[in-house]
């Protein structure tokens, strides 16, 4: 619109003097088509002209055929790269960079390196800023020449640095760098501020042109290369200077890479790369609009307008829009990288500000945070963040590495987003950023995961995490001591700041799998691990009650030796089952394992403070303070006794329980059911049935090998030892087993075997005995149904509306009166 404004005082101008004329609209019309056709005829023209001009040069273009570039000035000087270039983006393409869209984070992070140089070379020379003062980074584009062009104000280049800073990867020897770079020495830092990172424009453009102007260089060069050349040539910019300082980069894009002229692309790409560069990063953006389109302006005074006829069509005219495109120049870096800042400058509010930008979790908050500097063979700094709410990931089981938790930063550019900075267990919910200064830039992920500093940078990070959680699990220990103590207390205490309290237990209950993951695969840190895990017992299970390990042992009996636990599924199973009868009578404290990955844990720790590990569910428990002769001598004769009954319960069950051995555990019960010491308890046996996924599962692999033991002091042993074949061969042949003791038999196993935990396999089995109790139990001799009753034919006879317990709507049940039904006017 302003340059339709301008044309039209031009007009006016023009015809300034001319006499006022009157010309009816069908001749104007026929003053237009003649002027459209002259412009036709010259624009045709000028195509042809384009065409043979791009057919003279196709042949310089191979590398984009549906592409004419213009060429260089005649004055540009050639250079050949010395070493060959095809092999040189080879490397980049193939050993450095998987993910071409990288090349606007290093363009960027060049762009910010010569800020920074110039930022710290005007504080003893501040004449360097006289001729541009801002230091910023502008990014813009042009969709109709397909074009991207980058710009800082930096320090610039002259026409010798530009001839060797670009061609350094070539000059310091292609094929020598890259054997160095796969054993892993190549130092990729030698390459200066563009080296490789420059080069990956290639793998979108197929010219890029770089405008360049030095303080120390009075003229503004251009250095210019065709993908795939094997040379580059550098003259004096036509423009003069248009920069005053700094360097223009334009890349002529590859008919595959149009994309990075969409805005929005840019500006995702600027964003997650470069958001936190500390020089101000502006995209360029165009906006459409359509607005009502003005008529010239008219007068009566002046004699210098063409007077027409004011007819229908005219009016119309008025009424005709047209499309304005305004610029506007938008930043896309706002957030801080307040890492770098000392960290006693830094609030509370501003850490859970900057948690939100890095989790991208805008309604969430951080639980606790560390922001450290690492010194030493490697130096970086770095915040990490443990959260309130559990990753979406987690809450669907998934435990495999989270993307986007912890961020690499090299001078505050992202490298990435998915290396593996942590183990497993933490990187699925652990939140922050690393930045150092130590590691190459230009390199790709594969090259840079399995390489020493990484590795150095892990240990620490996950050192650090540990010691946050150790942090607060030290800091609720405290909070339970003092609660302990002002319980005891009587006096007043004076009113302290509020602190908030809970912290780790609130983190712990969202967060435990996860820990116990870590116990299961970090061996190096399993037992500081091993601290943070809290659990309930049998001495305290209430819902603010936990336990941790410390405690266990610091209560433990003077002569016990093992850690006892119990694994099921419900808190109330556990409590009242059989197997805590003997430890509640001994008042021995059991933990109890009802996490699910409670079990797959405790087989890989073993032991904790020289305490190992024993499942109260396992045969083979015994107590320190019994008397081991009087308990030998007992189980003897126990043994001798029921020697019968348990020879034939073994013969009855067969492949159902491993062994039939005599107790001394079993509380009140007649049976429990046990597993042996190196098998699966019932709850993993459980779970590994529940596995969803387990490829050609064998039943038998996920059944706990079962010994069933008897209590020799109840009666129903006693009594079905009595109905059992005698031990002598002899007396046995003629002995019958009747039905109802198999039952029996088969019945106290059952429930045994669900008071223990264990499922029943043989449902057919089960249901066939149950209904044979119940039948003699009934006395009923016979199974078989009764006929169907016989009911009488009735008439059909119409519902009474007036009888009130009818299904209709009595409205006289209604207090009309009370309901406000609003007027007329309301509704």
């Amino acid at each position: 619109f302003f340059f339709w404004k301008i044309k039209q005082r031009e007009h006016q101008k023009f015809t300034l003097g001319l006499p006022r004329m009157k010309f009816h609209k069908f001749a104007l019309s026929a003053i237009a088509l003649l002027a459209v056709s002259q412009s036709f005829s010259r624009s045709n023209k000028a195509k042809v002209l384009a065409s043979d001009e791009g057919d003279d040069s196709s042949a310089t273009n191979a590398s984009s055929p549906h592409r004419v570039l213009p060429p260089p000035p005649e004055n540009a000087e050639s250079f050949a790269f010395e070493a060959e270039v095809n092999r040189m983006l080879d490397i980049v393409i193939n050993s450095l960079y998987q993910n071409k869209a990288v090349f606007l984070r290093e363009l960027i992070s060049n762009a910010s390196d010569a800020l920074d140089k110039i930022r710290f070379l005007s504080i003893s020379k501040p004449e360097l800023l006289k001729e541009k003062e801002e230091l910023e980074i502008r990014v813009q584009y042009d969709p109709k020449e397909k074009t991207l062009t980058i710009t800082d104000t930096g320090i610039g280049m002259s026409k010798a640095e530009l001839t060797k800073n670009l061609g350094t990867v070539a000059k310091s020897g292609t094929t020598g760098f890259l054997n160095a770079l796969s054993e892993g020495t190549a130092d990729l830092n030698m390459i200066g501020q563009f080296g490789v990172g420059f080069y990956s424009t290639f793998l979108v453009a197929d010219r890029v042109r770089v405008a360049s102007k030095s303080p120390s260089d009075p003229v503004q060069h251009v250095w210019e290369c065709e993908n795939g050349e094997s040379s580059f040539v550098v003259y004096e910019d036509p423009r003069g200077n248009s920069l005053g300082r700094g360097t223009e980069i334009t890349l002529y894009l590859k008919e595959d890479a149009t994309e990075y002229i969409d805005p929005m692309r840019i500006k995702e790409l600027a964003s997650h790369y470069s958001e936190f560069i500390t020089h101000p990063i502006h995209l360029r953006t165009e906006s459409t609009t359509t607005v009502k389109k003005e008529s010239p302006e008219t007068s009566s005074d002046t004699e210098d307008e063409f007077e027409v006829s004011e007819t229908d069509d005219e009016k119309k005219v008025e009424d005709e829009t047209e499309e304005v495109t305004t610029y506007s120049w938008d930043r896309v870096n706002t957030n801080n990288a307040i890492w770098s800042r000392d960290k006693d400058t830094i609030s509370d509010d501003e850490y859970q500000e900057f948690f939100k930008v890095v989790s991208k979790e805008t309604y969430s908050n951080a639980t606790a945070w560390t922001h450290f500097n690492a010194e030493g063979s490697i130096n970086f700094r770095s915040i990490l963040y443990l959260p309130e709410d559990i990753p979406q990931a987690l809450r669907n089981g998934n435990i495999e590495k989270g993307e986007g938790g912890l961020k690499l930063y090299v001078r505050k550019v992202l490298i990435s987003e998915n290396f593996d900075l942590l183990p497993r267990y933490l990187s699925t919910f652990v939140k922050g950023v690393v930045d150092s200064d130590d590691l190459p830039l230009n390199v790709n992920r594969e090259n840079l995961q399995e390489s020493k500093v990484i590795r150095i940078i892990q240990k620490k990070l996950t050192r650090k995490i540990i010691e946050l959680m150790k942090k607060l699990s030290d800091e609720d220990i405290q909070e339970r001591k003092e609660k302990t103590e002002e319980k005891d207390e009587d006096d007043e205490k004076p009113e302290e700041p509020a602190k908030k309290k809970g912290l780790w237990m609130n983190f712990y209950k969202k967060f435990a799998p996860s820990i116990k993951l870590g116990v299961v695969e970090d061996d190096a840190n399993r037992q500081k691990l091993a601290k943070l895990l809290r659990f309930k017992s049998s001495k305290f299970s209430k819902k603010d009650e936990w336990v941790t390990l410390d405690d266990y042992i610091g209560r433990m009996k003077p002569w016990q030796k093992e850690i006892y636990y119990f694994p099921g599924e419900k808190l109330k199973n556990l409590k009242s089952s059989h197997f805590m009868q003997v430890f509640n009578d001994k008042d021995i404290e059991v933990l109890y394992f009802t996490d699910p990955a409670d079990e797959y844990m405790v087989n890989h720790l073993y032991n904790y403070e020289s305490k190992p590990f024993r499942a109260i569910t396992k045969e083979g428990i015994k107590f320190g303070d019994e008397d081991e002769d009087l308990l030998k001598r007992r189980d003897k004769a126990y043994k001798a006794k029921f020697k019968p009954l348990t020879k034939f319960l073994k013969n009855t069950y067969g492949d159902a329980v491993t062994q039939v051995s005599v107790s001394t555990r079993c509380g009140e019960a007649p049976a429990v059911v046990s597993s042996t010491q190196w098998g699966h308890s019932a709850n993993m046996e459980r779970m590994m049935k529940a596995q969803a996924f387990y490829h050609g599962r064998d039943e038998k692999e996920a059944e706990a090998p079962k010994v069933f033991e008897i209590n020799p002091r109840h009666p129903f042993i006693t009594t079905l030892l009595s109905l059992c074949p005698p031990e002598d061969e002899e007396d046995a042949k003629d002995f019958v087993v009747a039905p109802s003791t198999l039952d029996a038999a088969w019945m106290l196993h059952d429930v045994a075997l669900l008071n223990s935990g264990f499922s029943i396999s043989n449902w057919q089995s089960f249901s066939s005995r149950m209904t044979r109790v119940l039948k003699s139990q009934f006395g009923v001799e016979s199974l078989e149904l009764e006929d169907e009753i016989e009911v009488p034919v009735e008439d059909d006879v119409p519902p009474d509306m007036d009888d009130p317990s009818g299904m209709g709507i009595n409205m006289e049940d209604f207090n009309m009166d009370a309901m406000n039904m609003g007027s007329s006017d309301e509704l």
